[in-house]
């Protein structure tokens, strides 16, 4: 037999959604399903970032970090799931969050700054990418 099992080709992985629903084989009983935990939640996110499911991810992302407001992982994942689902608005507010509390979180720094260019606030952007390029040691010619 060669080719597939269950139609997926033995080379290509496991595919996110059928990975998620693999954690709910083990419920709690039949019919009762198992609570899923934030770091449940949180690497099954990571996988449909991954996946470039981006939507998805922030959907998930977004209660990963309700319920942990203090890390800068799950928020700087999620600010970069929102960017990609071009949900920019949404992404500026998460990247504002993570820079205020942690001010030399470089990535978030330069984010901001490609959230906004691509929002089509340029010079608002700058002072972003000037920090975020000082933090990696990229200078322009002449400074």
């Amino acid at each position: 037999m060669t080719g597939s099992f269950n139609g997926y080709a033995p080379d290509d992985g496991v595919a996110p959604d059928r990975w998620a629903s693999a954690l709910h084989l083990f419920d709690n009983g039949a019919g009762v399903p198992r609570e899923e935990t934030t770091a449940e939640r949180w690497e099954r996110a990571r996988l449909l970032f991954e996946a470039k499911n981006y939507a998805g991810a922030a959907r998930l992302l977004a209660a990963v970090v309700e319920e942990a407001p203090e890390q800068t992982g799950p928020r700087l994942l999620l600010a970069r799931a929102y960017y990609h689902s071009a949900q920019l608005g949404c992404a500026e507010e998460q990247l504002r969050l993570i820079v205020e509390r942690d001010p030399v979180e470089h990535y978030a720094h330069l984010m901001l700054g490609r959230t906004l260019e691509r929002q089509g606030r340029r010079q608002e952007a700058e002072p972003w990418l000037r920090m975020a390029a000082a933090f990696s040691g990229e200078f322009p010619d002449g400074e």
